[in-house]
């Protein structure tokens, strides 16, 4: 097998949205070599995708430590005992007004952002640490460096999981265990797709980003095959796949819905 994760094994979190994130990662980590498995809370997507990309498929809600801990101990039995590379691309996105979150909203966002990375975190880097090292990809958000309106908690338990980010990183580089974070700005994914559907969002989005285009799942798919490989020689970083997002702005609330 040849490719730039030429035998490696990935598990792939957040997999199951059609064409989303972590599909495009799985798929681009398949063909530069690796055996990949993929992992969410649907079965009907995660086994096609599987199926076309050779690998693995297991379910997994993240929000729950025994399911978390079950997918570490499948993914060890159907990758050869061993996880190279770990993704983080489980989210979900909240735009609603301070007032109007309520305790649901905020319990749902901290168990899927703050509380399931740190599941993840806890079943994986031992096992990466124990077999001498491993790459670790959380997926964050240019909005925790921009701010938008309406999106604090989404944007704090972002934040929350670059923070235990770099906290891996400096405990566990010595173990071999890299861990970083990919801050893609607005991308076109099943997440943004009603938003997208607003008239004129996204060219008021791509004026504010210097290469003059919003994000693909591809590009950040590409930043993933880099930070993944042996060749990355980097850890604790969030690192910027945005076009140039964050030397500037994201538009006011509004400039995208009220035509200021």
């Amino acid at each position: 097998m040849t490719g730039r994760l030429a035998n490696k094994t990935a598990v792939v979190v957040g997999a199951s949205g059609q064409d989303n994130a972590g599909q495009a990662i799985a798929r681009r980590f398949a063909r530069e070599g690796a055996r990949v498995l993929v992992a969410g809370r649907r079965r009907e997507p995660l086994e096609a995708l599987a199926a076309e990309i050779g690998g693995v498929f297991a379910r997994v809600d993240i929000r729950f430590r025994a399911q978390v801990e079950a997918l570490r101990d499948t993914a060890l039995t159907l990758l050869g005992g061993r996880v190279d590379i770990l993704v983080n691309c489980a989210g979900i996105g909240l735009l609603r007004p301070l007032e109007e979150v309520t305790e649901d909203d905020l319990e749902l966002m901290s168990a899927l952002q703050f509380k399931g990375v740190h599941h993840l975190l806890q079943a994986f880097v031992p096992v990466m640490a124990a077999q001498g090292g491993g790459s670790i990809i959380q997926i964050s958000s240019a909005t925790t460096d921009r701010v938008i309106d309406d999106h604090a908690a989404y944007i704090a338990t972002k934040a929350a999981g670059d923070a235990l980010m770099r906290c891996i990183a400096n405990q566990y580089g010595a173990k071999g265990i890299r861990a970083n974070s990919l801050v893609p700005g607005l991308m076109a994914t099943p997440m943004t797709a009603e938003a997208l559907k607003v008239p004129g969002l996204e060219a008021r989005f791509a004026k504010e980003y210097p290469l003059g285009r919003i994000g693909t799942v591809e590009d950040l798919a590409a930043a993933a095959v880099f930070v993944a490989s042996d060749e990355c020689f980097m850890t604790g970083q969030a690192l910027q796949v945005n076009g140039g997002l964050t030397l500037r702005r994201n538009p006011l609330s509004a400039e995208l819905f009220g035509g200021g």
